[in-house]
């Protein structure tokens, strides 16, 4: 045991109260850091996927086809209008009995999808609903006379929509973008709620087993949220930099 982690056994030992046993225990350590690896992982499939199903989601409400666009609206509809916690409980306990199984070894059952994969399908399709409107808006943002000089130039609806449309509504929705990913991220969180090992259910995990150890496992879990948040406003400054078009949009 290094000086270091000498120091905060001794203070635990000292002061009960602030126990970092993630400090000085390295199986408390790991799962601290299986923790946050978890998060992660979980928070860019989550970003990736939203944003796919709000740029197809955007197409879908500009088709010509009725049925599209009511299967759209009424996504959307659904999506924003109940709680994320909600959708994520109907996903794993409702849908995931439906799912089927397989056996690795013959006796244990084990479902084709996990609670993980449960937890970005439902994240992704709660965030992908507010992505298809603030990408709504932004085609909308696009004027007219712009999809028509496309079009004119022998372009497609959607050849006009992926080089001309989208790439203009992109820079518009950068601002409300940027608010909905970061709300993402906070909201993986949640996945707490059906055994997701992220970082909260590891802070639990730790705390409910060294109740002394609640308050300073609270540390880790603030300051890791903060950086990933921090990093995800950098990144998404940065992107909107590189878009920024003179007397447009951003």
């Amino acid at each position: 045991m290094t000086d270091f982690q000498a120091f905060f056994r001794d203070l635990a030992a000292s002061s009960p109260e602030w126990n970092f046993i993630w400090l000085y225990d390295a199986r408390q350590m790991a799962r601290i850091i299986s923790g946050i690896a978890t998060t992660i992982e979980l928070s860019l499939l989550c970003l990736v996927f939203s944003v796919v199903i709000g740029v197809l989601g955007a197409w879908g409400q500009g088709s010509k086809s009725r049925i599209i666009r009511a299967l759209v609206n009424g996504y959307v509809q659904f999506f924003r209008n109940t709680p994320p916690l909600l959708q994520l409980l109907f996903f794993y306990f409702a849908l995931g009995q439906f799912t089927p199984s397989y056996s690795p070894d013959g006796w244990l059952e084990v479902p084709i999808i996990s609670n993980f994969g449960w937890a970005v399908i439902s994240l992704s399709f709660f965030a992908g609903a507010f992505n298809i409107e603030i990408f709504r808006a932004g085609v909308e943002a696009v004027p007219n006379a712009t999809l028509e000089a496309a079009e004119s130039l022998g372009m497609s609806r959607l050849q006009a929509y992926t080089n001309v449309v989208f790439p203009l509504a992109l820079r518009t929705s950068m601002p409300a973008l940027s608010a909905n990913l970061i709300n993402l991220v906070k909201t993986t969180n949640q996945a707490f709620a059906i055994a997701v090992p992220e970082l909260l259910y590891q802070s639990v995990s730790i705390w409910n087993d060294f109740p002394s150890a609640q308050k300073p496992t609270m540390l880790p879990l603030l300051v890791s949220y903060l950086t990933l948040v921090g990093l995800l406003s950098l990144g998404i400054a940065f992107c909107e930099r590189k878009m920024r078009i003179p007397g447009y949009g951003i």
